[in-house]
């Protein structure tokens, strides 16, 4: 491989900053010809335009980016084929790509997804790892193909998981895993070191994009799998409750919590002092750590506790929907 292995990247997602910071710099071997990703969206109370974050690191690092509308349209399949890739690299892009983008790059395209393959295909493998408690998760170089997520395996990295993990900090350190080993990757792929494994069919699980509704805390649930959502869907859409003041609803997004022994009706407050604040599951107590009440900044739990008449409240109980 005497010329350089040139890659056009597209990505949106958090988990894609390392991995085109990490292609930005200059390599023996590959060369990035170009990033792009989904267009500026409007964000906050004001709507204003931000960019994505592959987009914001790009900008500060140089790059005239790629705002792409539709990743199927003819120009932007023109603008690939002009520039001839050895490879397209995708991570966390956001559009679905056709078999005409996918059947441009000499080595093919090679998608970094944020599981350990065939395990949680789809569009939340992070949160759904955390939310099953798993006891590992990693990162997979896989081919693209038509069908999501289901093309050939170059090669798998695992991350080991503590049980602390919050879903943020998570994408960002599979990102950093991926990062560390994209160039090995991309090599081994172009010289046929790393050829690609088909994907053992009766081991697919899917994963769904998340809803705001998914984080809804059902206290019939063993406080392990509460505690666990709070960590999956932070920051968003964050793990929440509702307490009832008589006719006053205000709800709360449990942030950080601990899994304590307890046998109570799920939705008990079991106490709420400044000694802690907890709240009785399906099986166990969750002590709630950090919250935000709705319109108020977060805080501790027992902060939230000195301003508001906690003997006057219950928890509402939420039904699992089927």
């Amino acid at each position: 491989m005497a010329e350089k292995l040139r890659v056009y990247f597209m990505g949106s997602g958090q988990i894609a900053v390392p991995i085109v910071q990490t292609l930005s710099r200059p390599g023996d071997k590959l060369e990035l010809i170009g990033v792009g990703t989904q267009p500026d969206r409007p964000s906050g109370r004001r709507c204003r335009l931000l960019p994505t974050p592959v987009g914001a690191a790009a900008e500060s690092l140089g790059w005239r980016v790629d705002k792409i509308e539709s990743a199927s349209s003819p120009e932007f399949e023109a603008y690939l084929r002009g520039l001839s890739p050895d490879f397209l690299l995708v991570v966390s892009f956001g559009q679905l790509l056709r078999e005409n983008i996918l059947s441009i790059p000499r080595y093919g395209c090679v998608n970094v997804h944020a599981s350990v393959l065939p395990k949680y295909r789809g569009a939340s493998p992070i949160s759904s790892a955390l939310a099953n408690r798993d006891p590992y998760t990693g990162v997979t170089f896989m081919k693209m193909v038509k069908k999501l997520d289901a093309g050939d395996i170059y090669r798998i990295l695992k991350y080991p998981l503590s049980g602390h993990e919050r879903c943020d900090e998570l994408e960002l350190q599979l990102g950093l895993l991926a990062a560390v080993n994209v160039h090995d990757t991309l090599e081994g792929i172009a010289c046929g070191m790393l050829p690609g494994v088909a994907q053992d069919e009766s081991q697919v699980t899917l994963t769904h994009k998340i809803k705001k509704q998914d984080g809804r805390i059902i206290w019939s649930w063993p406080a392990e799998k509460i505690e666990a959502m709070t960590r999956a869907y932070y920051p968003w859409p964050g793990a929440t409750m509702t307490l009832l003041f008589g006719d006053r609803e205000e709800r709360i997004t449990v942030h950080s919590a601990h899994v304590l022994p307890g046998d109570y009706a799920p939705g008990t407050i079991v106490r709420a002092d400044k000694s802690g604040f907890f709240i009785a599951c399906g099986a166990g107590v969750l002590e709630l750590l950090e919250i935000t009440p709705s319109g108020r900044k977060t805080m501790p739990a027992v902060a939230y506790l000195n301003g508001c008449r906690i003997a006057d409240a219950r928890v509402k109980l939420e039904e699992e929907e089927n």
